[in-house]
């Protein structure tokens, strides 16, 4: 079972991309069991294609094909998704799931530049790494969060957030 997250659709009405003609694309290309959850492009299939690479291109292609767009694609395993969630380092958060923020990444990053982050660290907020995702718990919310909106540059790696009750209910789809 593969897990993918599009960046940058739906946002601010650009790069409009309705999940039901996700879902009918990735039938098209031959993925099994294509199912969406909420607008913000998170999908989930089966495929007897077992390279992501492969698998993010022929969705990218056929996005860009129908809609005119190219949107930014990150395929995880269900495994991984699953292990994510395990490994939570905030259980506090689990009673408010959208404080918490998971940041899959695709690498590793070089470095993790901690004094960076802890420089621009607002009270309340904590966050830790661990296996190519980095956690973010923000008590005021991931928009008034400056680690969050400056993450992806100071660990110089790719990577597309999505909250708690999210990344619960992908799980249990998948």
């Amino acid at each position: 079972m593969w897990v993918c997250f599009l960046r940058g659709i739906n946002v601010g009405g650009n790069n409009i991309l309705p999940m039901t003609d996700l879902r009918g694309i990735l039938g098209k290309l031959g993925f099994k069991n294509a199912r969406t959850y909420i607008q913000s492009g998170n999908c989930l299939f089966e495929s007897d294609i077992a390279d992501a690479e492969v698998i993010s291109d022929k969705i990218s292609n056929a996005i860009k094909k129908k809609f005119s767009f190219r949107p930014k694609i990150m395929m995880l395993e269900a495994k991984a998704l699953q292990d994510a969630l395990a490994n939570n380092p905030f259980p506090q958060a689990v009673d408010e799931p959208k404080y918490l923020h998971f940041f899959f990444m695709t690498e590793e990053p070089e470095t993790i530049d901690e004094e960076a982050l802890m420089a621009i660290q607002k009270p309340g907020e904590l966050f830790a790494y661990k296996n190519k995702v980095f956690y973010l718990y923000a008590s005021e919310g991931i928009g008034r969060s400056k680690i969050g909106a400056k993450v992806e540059k100071v660990l110089g790696v790719p990577m597309t957030a999505r909250n708690l009750r999210t990344v619960t209910k992908l799980v249990d789809m998948a």
